[in-house]
């Protein structure tokens, strides 16, 4: 569960497949020419990231075609597989991270990237806010967890024109940004699941 979140390729395919909505999505593998994968997403401005990454790296916003021929340039240079997403003007730098365990949304934050830069994490200077998630941004999150298998995992989201789009899946996420930005104990709630699932080991020996 945890390599197939990893690389977010599988991790969409997965989702997708499943009906979860995502961003237009196209995918290079090395080498390959990237005007025909920018316009199956819609034209630039596009993303573009490498396969597996974490904390918004390897990630880059084109603005134009050209940008984005340089950017692939670069990431053929490397041999480097890269995925081309469609940009979503409307969520204006901010995205949601809903935290999942065991199957239920914990504690939930709203992410705004720093001016200048448009990825909302905070390892690249984001900033976090508490926010409520809907009813179907619950739903999208949980299902996510579930298609792949995570019983502990932070969920990324957009909130576009056309509803929530599920941005990623990380299988490792970090407590303190959304814990200082909930007020919830996150790791209380994590040691409470492994306290359960040690319980429900015992009474079966």
């Amino acid at each position: 569960a945890i390599r197939r979140a990893r690389d977010k390729l599988r991790a969409l395919q997965i989702l997708s497949r499943k009906g979860i909505a995502i961003p237009r999505t196209a995918f290079a593998r090395r080498p390959r020419p990237v005007d025909a994968l920018v316009e199956a997403v819609g034209g630039p401005p596009v993303i573009l990231k490498v396969v597996e990454g974490t904390q918004g790296e390897g990630v880059v916003l084109a603005e134009s075609l050209a940008a984005a021929r340089a950017v692939a340039e670069a990431f053929n240079h490397v041999n480097t597989s890269f995925i081309v997403q469609e940009y979503i003007a409307e969520a204006r730098g901010q995205d949601l991270r809903a935290f999942v365990v065991d199957g239920f949304v914990v504690a939930a934050m709203q992410r705004t990237a720093a001016e200048g830069e448009f990825r909302a994490n905070l390892h690249q200077g984001g900033a976090s806010a508490p926010v409520e998630l809907s009813a179907a941004e619950r739903e999208m999150a949980t299902r996510a967890a579930r298609f792949l298998g995570l019983s502990i995992c932070g969920v990324d989201l957009l909130r576009s024109d056309r509803g929530p789009l599920l941005l990623e899946v990380n299988a490792s996420p970090g407590l303190e940004g959304i814990e200082r930005s909930s007020g919830v104990d996150v790791a209380a709630q994590i040691l409470a699941s492994v306290e359960a699932r040690w319980a429900r080991v015992r009474e079966h020996d």
